[in-house]
């Protein structure tokens, strides 16, 4: 007769059980609790940097298309500048602008003669201001992306953290209640690995999304950086050819 009731009263608490992603919440052990909550919101974070850096890399790609075509259209440097200078919206066009106000703070204060005779000086302060603002740039377009990488690796190590503290409630229930019976360890087992779900829910976007930006970032500051070479190429050229014209008019 005790068998019976207690096999009913087992059968009951396995219908009355909600096994559904909130109701799996809501019965879970405090800590447990804690830990959903934790990588829900880590997971909400990730796809918002993930969203943000798409929309930014996507717009940045446009508007450095845009500018290259603008710089070798074979308009002036001078007149790039000025159309430029007022709102660069892209880190293209500041280091561009970068390097066009060291050439005409050297112009401005009279150091182009000086300039001629010491090209190498001048060319080692154009690259140096524009090497400062990628790096600036940079930064600022990396920003977030520690978030992703630390997600993605401690995300399933907080979801194991909550499995197994599950488990030892689903242990300590059947020790309470002598009974081997699967209905008395399946919820805590199944709140146990839905904090690993979780866990695993937040990790995975937080990889894929730190690796594809990562690379993306690279491609892009080597983009940069090649784009400063050619720049300071090109001023370095037009010095040239300034000098050379001066000595042959003092000649």
């Amino acid at each position: 007769m005790d068998n019976s009731i207690q096999t009913a009263q087992l059968a009951a608490n396995q219908v009355a059980h909600d096994m559904s992603a909130w109701g799996l919440f809501m019965q879970a052990d405090f800590v447990v609790k804690l830990v959903m909550i934790l990588l829900f919101a880590a997971s909400i974070w990730c796809w918002a940097i993930i969203f943000n850096k798409y929309v930014t890399m996507k717009s940045l790609k446009m508007k450095s298309r845009e500018f290259e075509k603008q710089f070798w259209s074979g308009e002036s440097l001078e007149k790039l500048h000025e159309k430029t200078s007022k709102k660069p919206n892209d880190p293209m066009s500041r280091t561009f602008n970068a390097g066009m106000k060291e050439w005409k703070m050297a112009s401005d204060r009279g150091l182009a003669k000086t300039a001629m005779t010491n090209n190498m000086s001048f060319q080692q302060r154009l690259e140096r201001a524009m090497d400062v603002t990628i790096s600036r740039e940079m930064e600022r377009l990396e920003k977030n992306m520690t978030v992703l990488a630390s997600v993605g690796s401690t995300a399933p190590f907080i979801g194991l953290f909550g499995t197994v503290w599950g488990i030892m409630n689903s242990f300590t229930a059947i020790a309470s209640s002598n009974t081997t019976n699967l209905a008395v360890v399946a919820p805590g087992i199944a709140e146990a690995l839905f904090a690993t779900a979780l866990g695993l829910v937040a990790a995975i976007p937080a990889v894929i999304g730190y690796n594809k930006f990562s690379s993306e970032l690279a491609r892009y500051g080597d983009k940069l950086d090649g784009f400063s070479a050619e720049f300071s190429s090109i001023l370095s050229r037009y010095m040239d050819e300034t000098s050379n014209r001066s000595r042959q008019t003092d000649i």
